[in-house]
């Protein structure tokens, strides 16, 4: 059926008046819902995400992208088929979580910096969860595990590193955007000249650079949160009426035959909705289920992030000729092929993680959400750090691939 076709329009209209009447039936759990969904976003997704949205748009308007996209555009080109900006949109989007990689990359094809082609490629591959969520509240506020947050964490973000890799192949005929800067001089003094080009063309001043990012922010936030509680409500609402869990029986009973667990067919369909609820209800599976399938399912719905998620990625592309479809698609390529790096990794790293655990992230006291919290101060040091140590280990490899090519054309 078309999106333009009348019975389409009549179907969403019918759909609209369900919800409405339903969420009149139950307001009192559609209430509590939305307050639940409402703390979500205050004590944990804005105080971890604001900072960060804040100092990209800050760090963009300098001109640091530009000093970026020059150094890595020896490694992100070959590699990944995207121009050396994208080596930003990689390291903050790793670290801060999603949608702030939606976020960058929707400034960067705004700039002209990346083509249609090379942003859907971009966002597809860097819209991940932050370590904090990834270690922190999942690992260790659900599974009570530090060895659970390494395994999740490499899976997660070598898997999203194998799908940028798949992704390059994406478009393979589509324009193609031209590097930044051109000239015979040394890599460092290109790098510093094109930051400094484009912090001349932006032309505001620090503080009015620092109010349009706070601003800017905001309004991302606000966006984020509003989606976050409507979502909330939404599962509240389809488990008040029962449809979750006819989903969740269909699911057993399709997935039985191939040897799925059926104790996992709840945790799944929570995931479908929210990366949090999915999560955790992995984690609660009855203790007769293999810790490797616990892992693999959590890791799977991390991944895959949530139609929550997804619609706030769908909010920030729509401002610019940025598809939704091949993101779409991503995240349930992500999600299968980090469930297959789980069972794959998960006898050498549970060993490894035994002999030399490093207890780099705190246990951190749940919250009246239910999520673990974390401090301005803890998420800045920790996220930041990672940040950096990304765009360094970036620019080393650019490094040798330059040397590398020079070498060869010799």
């Amino acid at each position: 059926m078309s999106r333009h076709s009348p019975m389409f329009t009549l179907l969403l209209a019918l759909s609209t008046v369900a919800l409405v009447l339903t969420l009149v039936i139950y307001s009192q759990i559609s209430f509590e819902a939305a307050v639940r969904g409402l703390k979500i976003w205050w004590e944990v997704v804005f105080p971890s995400t604001l900072p960060f949205i804040v100092l990209s748009e800050i760090l963009m308007g300098l001109g640091v992208v530009h000093f970026v996209g020059v150094l890595l555009e020896p490694l992100m080109r070959p590699l990944f088929n995207v121009p050396g900006t994208g080596g930003f949109v990689l390291a903050m989007g790793f670290s801060s979580g999603y949608p702030v990689a939606a976020k960058l990359t929707t400034r960067l094809r705004q700039q002209g910096n990346v083509s249609k082609a090379e942003g859907e490629r971009l966002v597809s591959f860097t819209t991940t969860g932050d370590p904090l969520f990834v270690m922190g509240a999942v690992a260790i506020g659900f599974f009570h595990s530090e060895q659970m947050g390494i395994v999740l964490a490499l899976t997660h973000y070598l898997s999203a590193v194998l799908m940028g890799l798949v992704y390059r192949f994406h478009a393979p005929f589509a324009t193609v955007s031209k590097p930044l800067e051109k000239t015979n001089l040394p890599l460092p003094l290109r790098a510093l000249q094109a930051m400094h080009r484009a912090r001349i063309r932006d032309g505001r001043p620090f503080g009015k650079l620092m109010g349009d990012a706070v601003q800017s922010a905001l309004n991302t936030l606000l966006m984020i949160g509003g989606f976050i509680i409507v979502f909330s409500v939404l599962i509240q609402l389809f488990a008040a009426i029962h449809l979750t869990q006819m989903i969740s029986t269909l699911l057993a009973i399709l997935l039985g035959p191939f040897g799925f667990p059926p104790a996992f067919s709840q945790a799944i369909v929570a995931g479908l909705f929210e990366v949090t609820l999915g999560a955790q209800a992995a984690s609660v599976v009855p203790d007769g289920v293999s810790m490797v399938w616990k892992a693999a399912i959590a890791s799977a719905v991390l991944s895959w992030g949530g139609l929550s998620v997804h619609a706030q990625v769908a909010s920030i592309l729509s401002e610019t000729d940025i598809r939704v479809a091949p993101y779409f698609i991503a995240r349930a390529l992500h999600a299968v092929l980090a469930a297959i790096l789980t069972f794959v990794f998960w006898n050498p790293l549970v060993k490894v993680s035994t002999w030399f655990l490093v207890k780099s992230v705190p246990v951190f006291m749940p919250t009246p959400s239910g999520i673990p919290a974390t401090s301005w101060w803890e998420t800045i040091a920790f996220s930041g750090t990672l940040a950096i140590g990304v765009a360094v280990l970036l620019f080393a490899i650019s490094l040798l691939a330059r040397y590398w090519q020079s070498g060869k054309t010799r």
